[in-house]
């Protein structure tokens, strides 16, 4: 009777000594953790269980790495922890830090790329984009990427991005060419990105963009020579740069293959990536006689449907630009100057 009665009261002391234990590691596991403020951290992709729990020790994240194990194996949850970049709310408790972990909702990051840039400008962002990897081996083929703002993660490869905006712009691309108006006359999708890109460069007024559309429109039907001034400075730099100075004459009169002063119909290719309210615009643009446009001075553009109305509107613009001090960089060659 005495060994039994000693074997209960063992038995009875690590029960309440285990219990004891669960109580106090379970009130450590969701108690408010060491953070005063809120953190991000890098969980690497070659780390398990003991690594991860030892970071976020190392980093203040959790007071003891010990209750995160036994929580991580207690819930079945070792296998599930997913790297990647993570926020950490200040006071997160364990439990947090462990659920966060196995949801695998990392941080993501706004990448924003404007329409109209250059297949070269746009690789030149992304390599300016840190929380990106790795380089890029060719710089893809101009217009086949579509502008807009995509949601990456750290670590994301610069070539990933660049075949989801391939793909992105090849699904856009389909769905427009499809509802095009059919009394275009463009044959291709091809041709419309083409199109589209001269109207991106043309005019960064939205409700402009129709109206932009239905003049190259009109010209292209007429057999009228485009006259487009970006398609000049393409012609130039071929995407990669800026034109750091005003268009000459000998410019508008130097032939290019993309020089549309000089050159009948469509360039042989885009002139850069047009987004998405181009390429809508083009391929079903405004119904209009409009032939001719020229800027206004606001930022937009004032139309034409004769050559004698173009001309007084060029002549108020040099009026205007005249006025414009030297340093405000006003240019007379948005839109189509006087046809020659």
């Amino acid at each position: 009777m005495v060994a039994g009665s000693a074997v209960f009261t063992l038995l009875l002391v690590a029960i309440l000594l285990g219990g004891g234990a669960f109580w106090i590691g379970k009130s450590r596991y969701v108690a408010p953790g060491p953070l005063t403020a809120d953190t991000t951290l890098i969980i690497p992709g070659d780390y398990g269980l003991m690594d991860i729990a030892d970071l976020l020790a190392t980093k203040g994240i959790i007071n003891d790495k010990w209750v995160f194990v036994a929580a991580a194996v207690g819930t079945r949850s070792s296998g599930k922890l997913k790297a990647g970049e993570y926020a950490f709310d200040a006071g997160a408790s364990s439990r947090d830090v462990l659920d966060t972990l196995v949801s695998g909702k990392v941080i993501e990051y706004n990448l924003t790329i404007p329409e109209g840039l250059t297949s070269d400008q746009i690789v030149q962002r992304l390599a300016e984009f840190e929380v990106l990897s790795g380089t890029v081996r060719q710089t893809p083929r101009e217009g086949s990427l579509l502008p807009e703002t995509y949601k990456v993660t750290r670590g994301t490869s610069r070539e990933d991005i660049l075949r989801r905006m391939a793909r992105s712009q090849q699904a856009v691309l389909q769905e427009i060419w499809q509802k095009r108006d059919p009394a275009v006359p463009l044959k291709s999708p091809e041709e419309l990105v083409i199109l589209a890109s001269i109207v991106e460069k043309e005019t960064g007024e939205p409700d402009e963009r129709s109206r932009v559309a239905a003049v190259f429109i009109n010209r292209l039907d007429k057999k009228m020579r485009l006259q487009s001034d970006p398609t000049i400075i393409y012609g130039l730099v071929r995407g990669k740069g800026r034109l750091e100075r005003p268009i000459t004459r000998a410019d508008i009169t130097t032939p290019t293959p993309f020089n549309t002063y000089a050159i009948p119909g469509l360039p042989p290719g885009p002139i850069g990536n047009p987004g998405r309210a181009s390429l809508e615009a083009t391929a079903n643009p405004a119904k209009t006689k409009d032939l001719y446009f020229v800027a206004d001075g606001t930022g937009g553009h004032v139309f034409a449907e004769t050559l004698d109305q173009h001309n007084r509107n060029v002549a108020k613009w040099r009026q205007i630009e005249r006025q414009q001090p030297a340093s405000a960089g006003v240019s007379g060659n948005t839109g189509a100057p006087p046809a020659d």
